[in-house]
């Protein structure tokens, strides 16, 4: 057998390419990153470190060497609600509020029945918003049946968030609802139908944990998850935000009227 004598430290330092010779580099470290006198053998980046989920809390891995790619890197997503690639696209309309929020307009109530026809007209809509997020905020909750308005209401608070607003609205609604009622309750938040109809249940069973930690807004979410369970015959739907639907906008109305003079 050819056993060979390894290379000395300075033929080996001398290999190595340039973007990672030297001490200070952060691809060199660990018992993987062999010191050698002045030179150092690189580390192979195998380890995954793990982070949390902004969006389902779940935790997911990052191979070392993609965070090493892109120095400063904080990934904040799963690969199931990773956002879309963004596209290049007009410059967007100023937010009203100041405040960097998600709408581009506030309507009043009547100014949204004169601009909306479409969507369902029949169901209970709900919406939550914060501006800024976190900041002060509103929600607005609606129940129509076949067009015409059977309830609505809406509230304020002086410091919260969007997520927080849109639990409130519908924590609102099913209070509203009577406990035999058979009808739709709508949000254009993913996130509250996954909570209630997936996470939560799951959540409950292993004592309100879950594995990457904190539950976030666990007092509204169990508050939630038990009047949605008392009106065993509605269903609980996401739908989507501003894309034309009446009465998804004029709960956004509601939600957003503390912004405003008008109602």
């Amino acid at each position: 057998m050819d056993r060979r004598s390894p290379l000395p430290a300075q033929e080996l330092e001398a290999a190595l390419p340039a973007q990672i010779n030297g001490r200070n580099s952060p691809e060199l470290s660990g018992c993987c990153g062999t010191d050698l006198g002045d030179s150092v053998v690189p580390r192979y980046p195998h380890r995954m470190p793990k982070f949390e989920c902004t969006v389902c809390g779940e935790g997911f891995e990052v191979p070392q060497a993609a965070l090493d790619k892109y120095s400063g890197w904080e990934p904040k997503f799963c690969r199931a609600h990773s956002p879309a690639k963004k596209t290049k696209s007009a410059p967007k309309k100023r937010s009203f509020g100041g405040g960097g929020s998600k709408r581009e307009e506030n309507l009043t109530r009547a100014q949204v029945l004169e601009k909306y026809t479409g969507g369902p007209d029949f169901g209970v809509f709900t919406d939550g918003s914060s501006i800024p997020n976190p900041g002060p905020g509103g929600w607005g909750m609606v129940w129509v049946e076949d067009g015409v308005i059977v309830e609505e209401r809406h509230g304020a608070d002086d410091h919260t968030t969007n997520n927080r607003m849109e639990l409130r609205a519908l924590i609102e609604a099913f209070r509203v609802l009577p406990e035999d009622a058979a009808i739709t309750v709508f949000t254009d938040s993913r996130l509250c139908v996954d909570t209630i109809t997936t996470w939560a249940p799951a959540w409950e069973k292993k004592g309100w944990k879950k594995k990457s930690g904190e539950i976030k807004n666990l007092e509204l979410v169990q508050e939630l998850l038990a009047l949605y369970r008392k009106h065993p015959d509605c269903a609980l739907e996401w739908i989507a935000a501003h894309s034309g639907n009446l009465w998804n906008e004029y709960a956004d109305s509601l939600a957003t009227a503390w912004n405003r003079s008008i109602l």
